[in-house]
C-alpha cells in the first residue's frame, strides 16, 4: 500500500475571513497567513493541515495523500500511468508552496483533484491551538477522514480501490449506499456515500479529548443554525462527534474516540445497525429521512446495541466496584462476537 495518511486538504474560498474565524475560533487550529489570497491551518508539528485558497474560487477542493518517500511517489506515477490515469509532476514552485519535497497530481475518474507528495514540512515553532484543546490525533493517522458524495459508487470505488490501493473497511446498502476505506490503523481516511452527485460530503477531524468535542459543542450552540449534525455517535468507526456547516459548503465532523484497525488482518463487513447509534440529527435531511433515521436508533436502542469506547493510555480512570449487570452484558457481547 503505497498511500500512507491523508496528509493536507486545499479549498477554494471567496471569504478568508469567515474561514478563519471557523477554524480557529470553532475547530482551534492555528491560523497562519500565507499571502492576501491564500491562509493556511496547522492542526500539529506539519506547516499546514488545511489550505484555504481565494484564487481557486468557491467550491474548488483537492486532497493530498502521503506515500513514504520519492521513490514511492515515482512507483505510484508509474502504476497511475499504466493504468491510463494523466500525472502531472508538479514543479517545486508548487511542492513549496504545499509544504511538501516532491509532488505529483492527477484526477479521481469524476474530476476530483488529488495530490501525492512526501517530505512534509515540519514547523519550527509548536502548535498553538486557536482555542483551548487537548489537540488533533494526527500523527501516522493523518489529518482526519474526507467522505465524498458520488453520483454512483461503481464509478469510483474500483479506482479507489484496485488503483490507488485503498483497503474496505465496511460498508453501508441500507438505507443508503456508503463504503469506507483505510490505508492505516484509522478506521477510514475515505468514503463514499451515493447520493446522485458528486461533491463533499464532510471532511473530519478527530480530537484527543471527548471534553475537546463537548466544548466545541457549546460554541456551536451559541449559533444552532450553524449545526448540521447534533451530537452522535457511528456503530461502525465508534466517533461520537457532531457535524458543522462550513463555510466552504460542505460539512466539517468534529469527534473523538476513533476505532483502529489492523490493515494486515482486517476483514470488510457489511454495517446493518444504520450510520449512527444515536443522536446525530440530521437537520439537512428531509422530514421523512429524520423520521426513518430516528426509527433506526429507537430500535438499535431497544436492541441494546453498546460499542466500546477507544480511549488514549493514561486518558482515563477505571471505575471502582462490580457491576453485575454489566459483567453479564460483557459476557453475552463476548459470546455473540466468539460466535
Amino acid at each position: 500500500m503505497s498511500l500512507q495518511a491523508l496528509g493536507y486538504v486545499g479549498v477554494g474560498a471567496s471569504d478568508l475571513g469567515d474561514w478563519s474565524r471557523f477554524a480557529t475560533d470553532w475547530l482551534g487550529m492555528q491560523m497562519l497567513d500565507k499571502s492576501a489570497t491564500c491562509r493556511a491551518f496547522r492542526m500539529d508539528d506539519r506547516r499546514q493541515r488545511l489550505i484555504v485558497d481565494r484564487a481557486l474560487g468557491e467550491g474548488a477542493h483537492y486532497f493530498g495523500w502521503e506515500v513514504a518517500d520519492g521513490a514511492a511517489l515515482d512507483g505510484l506515477a508509474a502504476r497511475l500511468e499504466a493504468r491510463g490515469v494523466a500525472v502531472r509532476r508538479e514543479p517545486a514552485s508548487l511542492a513549496d508552496q504545499r509544504c511538501v519535497a516532491g509532488l505529483i497530481s492527477f484526477a479521481d475518474p469524476v474530476g476530483n483533484r488529488l495530490e501525492a507528495f512526501h517530505g512534509a514540512a515540519i514547523a519550527d515553532e509548536t502548535f498553538r491551538p486557536g482555542r483551548t484543546i487537548s489537540g488533533f490525533r494526527t500523527g501516522a493517522l493523518g489529518m482526519g477522514h474526507i467522505v465524498l458524495t458520488v453520483e454512483r459508487v461503481d464509478d469510483l470505488l474500483g479506482f479507489y480501490r484496485d488503483v490507488l490501493g485503498f483497503r474496505l473497511t465496511d460498508y453501508i446498502l441500507s438505507p443508503i449506499t456508503a463504503y469506507f476505506m483505510h490505508v492505516n490503523p484509522r478506521h477510514h481516511s475515505l468514503a463514499l456515500i451515493e447520493t446522485g452527485k458528486n461533491g463533499i460530503h464532510h471532511l473530519m477531524v478527530e480530537l484527543y479529548s471527548l471534553d475537546d468535542v463537548g466544548q466545541g459543542y457549546d460554541i456551536a450552540l451559541g449559533e444552532p443554525e450553524r449545526i448540521a449534525t447534533t451530537l452522535g455517535r457511528h456503530p461502525n468507526d465508534c466517533v461520537t462527534s457532531y457535524y458543522l456547516r462550513s463555510p466552504g459548503g460542505f460539512m466539517l465532523e468534529y469527534g473523538w474516540g476513533g476505532l483502529d484497525v489492523d490493515p494486515a488482518t482486517w476483514e470488510p463487513r457489511e454495517v446493518t445497525q444504520g450510520p449512527s447509534l444515536w443522536g446525530h440529527e440530521r437537520s439537512w435531511l428531509p422530514p421523512e429521512k429524520r423520521e426513518e433515521a430516528r426509527a433506526m436508533r429507537l430500535k438499535m436502542a431497544q436492541r441494546g446495541e453498546r460499542r466500546p469506547l477507544h480511549v488514549l493510555a493514561g486518558n482515563y480512570q477505571t471505575a471502582s466496584g462490580v457491576c453485575p449487570w454489566w459483567d453479564a452484558t460483557k459476557a453475552r457481547s463476548d459470546r455473540s462476537i466468539s460466535g
